[in-house]
């Protein structure tokens, strides 16, 4: 590669955690892409009781800024501004300083030290692919996958692929198209972010990652792995009632967005038959409550403006039918919590949704 492409690092800071900088600053030393083609954009969110932590960052990695690891530099928040926006922040200086592509890099995750020369490769050389994900291994368990990419269900549910399968287990392309990629690691052109946007600060957290990837799909681009670039993500899965309302919340809201009016009444029978499974799981475990207040999101018409006007939006810009974006879209969920992953999961809800995908989502969508 003769001409480098210039590279911001968008590193959303949220977390006190002194061991996710450490490994980034050790990943930033050993990097073999060209450093003064790089900027470390940090955006240092406050946290609800731990206040800032930037703190850590001034002395840690301004001190190196420009010498042993890339220029960096600091975007304070007096408060949580969560993921969506407070990346925006950090992808929108990027675009502003005239940086050729972006890069999301989790908080508590780091990449290996050759891990950018793929994914310019990929992207310089298909400008039909618009996002490349690196291929995302657990730490310190690094012989096993976090994500080759996520999967996206057609009931608007999206979850991690291959998560914890033994990467010596998994034949993977070099080049792999996903259904979309995870918000952990991935790089993204800033032309295109100029043109379309970025996340989506009305999901706040969760799925902000799949209307992104769903949205780039619909204008006719691709979602690609890119197996050679390899991030390591001390990932744990939580579970809490306030992820189970968002992730319920923006589920609702992907599909009102991005399917035709016929998609979704042909999709109403088992979306309807899948509410009284959650039911039942949400009292199984504490979390009724904000089941109902699920429904009274969606029972208040304010908010259905607020869908209403994007949808509007992504249905006169797609360039894609329903049937091609559900080609790129899975018949089952897959649970990363033991707890749900059992015999009603296993033996009921999956085989009638895999059975209901095949006859009814793959036999009748046409358009």
């Amino acid at each position: 590669m003769q001409n480098y492409p210039k590279i911001a690092i968008v590193y959303l800071l949220y977390y006190h955690n002194e061991s996710y900088i450490d490994n980034l600053v050790s990943a930033l030393k050993k990097i073999t892409y060209p450093k003064d083609k790089i900027e470390l954009v940090v955006v240092s969110n406050q946290h609800e009781k731990d206040g800032s932590f930037v703190h850590y960052i001034n002395d840690v990695v301004m001190p190196l800024s420009g010498k042993e690891i890339p220029h960096a530099t600091i975007i304070v928040n007096k408060e949580n501004f969560a993921f969506a926006v407070g990346n925006n922040q950090g992808a929108n200086w990027a675009v502003e300083n005239g940086f050729d592509y972006i890069f999301f890099h989790n908080n508590d995750g780091f990449f290996a030290i050759n891990a950018l020369e793929p994914l310019v490769e990929t992207l310089e050389g298909n400008k039909k692919i618009a996002i490349a994900q690196s291929l995302i291994l657990l730490h310190p368990e690094t012989g096993l996958i976090n994500s080759t990419g996520n999967s996206f269900h057609y009931l608007g549910f999206g979850f991690c692929n291959d998560y914890r399968k033994n990467i010596k287990d998994v034949n993977l392309s070099k080049i792999k198209e996903i259904d979309y990629a995870s918000g952990a690691a991935f790089m993204i052109s800033a032309e295109l972010i100029r043109k379309y946007g970025a996340w989506d600060a009305d999901f706040y957290i969760y799925h902000e990652d799949l209307d992104w990837g769903l949205r780039i799909r619909s204008l006719g681009y691709k979602v690609v792995l890119v197996r050679d670039s390899v991030f390591y993500h001390q990932y744990q899965f939580a579970r809490s009632i306030t992820k189970f309302y968002f992730m319920e919340r923006n589920r609702h809201a992907i599909m009102l967005m991005y399917f035709k009016w016929p998609t979704l009444l042909l999709l109403a029978p088992i979306a309807i038959g899948l509410e009284f499974g959650l039911w039942f799981f949400s009292i199984k475990n504490g979390y009724a409550k904000k089941r109902w207040e699920v429904y009274k999101y969606w029972l208040n018409f304010k908010n259905w403006s607020i869908w209403f006007k994007k949808r509007k939006i992504i249905q006169q810009n797609r360039k894609v039918s329903d049937r091609e974006m559900l080609r790129h879209s899975v018949s089952e969920i897959v649970f990363q919590d033991a707890s749900t992953n059992n015999f009603l999961v296993n033996y009921v809800a999956n085989p009638v949704m895999k059975l209901y995908y095949y006859v009814v989502v793959k036999g009748l969508i046409w358009w």
